[in-house]
């Protein structure tokens, strides 16, 4: 993937969006595959494209071996998240301390 490929395909948006999903720990590459087609050797090409060569190292020693970054590695018995503040999904507000 080159450079000049990535600014054709993606908005500015999109382009933020998918640094953003990259870097959070909870969001797998699946999740970046499915929202826009990259798959996990695309985004860490992507990272190294759009990002400072400081930043794509920092970005790579923190992403390698890391399992919630993909869905089979996952753990998790429950893969949803759900503050413990949040009351029932039918009310949807914080709860008063």
């Amino acid at each position: 993937m080159k450079s000049v490929d990535v600014a054709n395909k993606f908005s500015d948006e999109d382009i933020d969006r998918i640094i953003q999903m990259a870097w959070e720990d909870r969001t797998p590459f699946e999740a970046i595959e499915f929202q826009f087609g990259l798959k996990e050797k695309e985004v860490i090409e992507f990272m190294r494209l759009n990002s400072k060569d400081s930043s794509f190292r920092m970005w790579r020693k923190r992403m390698t071996g890391r399992g919630t970054k993909h869905l089979q590695k996952r753990v998790a018995v429950d893969p949803r998240f759900k503050c413990t503040l949040q009351r029932s999904i039918s009310m949807n507000k914080i709860s008063k301390r």
